[in-house]
């Protein structure tokens, strides 16, 4: 049985982890089987929102238990699948065309907290914790630690890779791994709306290229190079269908096309 369930609500695609009875801990079958369902919600025109969410009272614990009792016996050649595997996930999480939202309640754990990193915006609430435990279990957090250095700086990694402590919402709010913090699972819903609302305003193409946009220029030294790339960017983007759609529509006074109003 899938642990996990696709829907389309609209211009939403809905993926949420459905084992909580494990606290949503995820397996080889389940990153699998999660990659695939985020690739063919890329591929939808009319999903234009992403939001990753989770039921019962933790986001995900990390790693199965049973998965990892199968992993103590992998040779080096079925451990580096594996992990590419998890890679494969992640990077297409993170990669997505489209916005993603993370929806995050309870424990987020080893795993569970690349998800969140991945994710374009995070929404927790005060009772959210995090862990990067790895460490405690003679293992480091390889995969994920592209998108979690990405999103709390290089300085906090060496605290939370290291020590494995926890660490609350309010901590991860101030790293940054959190943009915003509700009280109860109501208002971060409250929350999660109104960034949906807004996302559905902008051009999805916009949306994308602006994803890209911060991958090109994260980072980088504002050089001749960067200074050409970005302006190469901007005149493409006006030039294109949306681009020009999006100028019409502001002069004119009117709604863009692609608005999706609630």
């Amino acid at each position: 049985m899938s642990h996990f369930v696709l829907e389309i609500d609209g211009p939403l695609g809905l993926v949420t982890l459905n084992n909580p009875e494990k606290h949503n801990a995820f397996d080889d079958v389940l990153i699998t089987e999660m990659t695939a369902a985020l690739q063919s919600l890329d591929a939808r025109s009319d999903v234009r929102v992403v939001i990753l969410s989770a039921a019962g009272r933790s986001f995900s614990a990390g790693a199965d238990l049973n998965w990892m009792k199968r992993i103590a016996d992998y040779s080096m050649e079925e451990n580096l699948r594996d992990a590419d595997a998890l890679g494969a996930l992640m990077s297409t999480l993170h990669g997505l065309s489209k916005p993603t939202i993370a929806r995050v309640q309870g424990a987020a754990y080893g795993g569970g907290v690349g998800l969140v990193a991945c994710c374009d915006v995070a929404i927790g609430t005060l009772a959210t914790t995090f862990c990067l435990s790895e460490v405690k279990l003679g293992l480091i957090p390889a995969v994920i630690s592209p998108y979690v250095i990405a999103a709390i700086g290089e300085r906090a990694v060496h605290r939370y890779f290291l020590t494995a402590e926890r660490f609350d919402a309010a901590e991860a709010f101030r790293l940054g791994l959190l943009h915003e913090l509700a009280e109860d699972d109501e208002a971060m819903d409250e929350k999660i709306n109104d960034l949906v609302s807004a996302l559905l305003s902008c051009s999805p193409a916009a949306l994308n290229e602006a994803k890209h946009l911060i991958a090109a220029v994260a980072h980088r030294p504002i050089d001749g190079e960067v200074v050409a790339d970005t302006a190469q960017r901007i005149a493409r983007v006006r030039a294109s269908d949306e681009g020009r759609e999006g100028l019409a529509a502001f002069l004119e006074k009117r709604k863009a096309r692609w608005v999706v109003e609630g």
